[in-house]
């Protein structure tokens, strides 16, 4: 049986903070979104919760598509659900993280990503989203950095 609700319900989507030590600093790793809402802005690479989809799944999936990453090891992060973070309506997003370890990975743009860029943590561009506070948090909480 499918239950139907008269309310409306949130939709759920995947961000994914890929960091890698380059320089003798960290590096996180952007893409240039392809379409709208915030065309041309640098963001998280992620994106939509397929219905029949675990949570974690998508994660691995959106990263694959959007760099072409695969050899990585996510973990699950945080929640971000701040009501007005998504132009398209009510968004809670997951966000996952972690480090890639082999260097020699090919990273690539594909899917809804224009483009990708490594750009060092200490020097973000203009973000889409809420996504400059998602990198804040992950920042103090995961990093140790000072604000």
């Amino acid at each position: 049986m499918i239950y139907t609700y008269a309310y409306p319900r949130p939709a759920l989507t995947v961000d994914i903070i890929v960091i890698k030590k380059a320089e003798n600093s960290l590096h996180i790793l952007l893409i240039e979104r392809k379409n709208e809402p915030f065309k041309n802005q640098w963001a998280l690479p992620g994106g939509f919760v397929d219905i029949d989809e675990e949570i974690e799944d998508a994660a691995y999936r959106e990263l694959k598509e959007e760099t072409s990453i695969s050899e990585i090891k996510l973990n699950q992060f945080r929640t971000f659900g701040k009501i007005g973070r998504d132009p398209r309506g009510r968004t809670i997003s997951v966000i996952y993280s972690g480090e890639l370890i082999n260097l020699k990975q090919k990273v690539k743009a594909g899917d809804d990503a224009k483009n990708l860029n490594w750009f060092p943590l200490k020097e973000l561009p203009k973000l889409a989203f809420d996504h400059n506070e998602v990198i804040m948090k992950y920042k103090t909480l995961s990093l140790n950095f000072t604000p």
